[in-house]
């Protein structure tokens, strides 16, 4: 049975993984939904934005358990 560090480290990787998986759909996605919505191009932008916010995110959080499963 995994101990609870274990668990923890797997959960986060899963949940970077699946914001990295939504961050790339929603920037290849992005033009179609402004079209779709019938916004302005700024919400394509800001669709740009999220997605890298969410890529940035998803650096650090990986960044953060590499370093920790190295110190073991």
């Amino acid at each position: 049975m995994e101990n609870r560090p274990d668990q923890d480290t797997a959960r986060l990787g899963r949940q970077a993984a699946i914001v990295i998986a939504c961050a790339g759909l929603l920037s290849i996605f992005a033009p179609q939904l402004t079209r779709a919505l019938g916004a302005p191009a700024r919400v394509e932008m800001l669709f740009y934005l999220i997605s890298l916010g969410a890529f940035i995110w998803s650096l650090v959080v990986t960044w953060k358990l590499w370093q920790k499963t190295r110190d073991k």
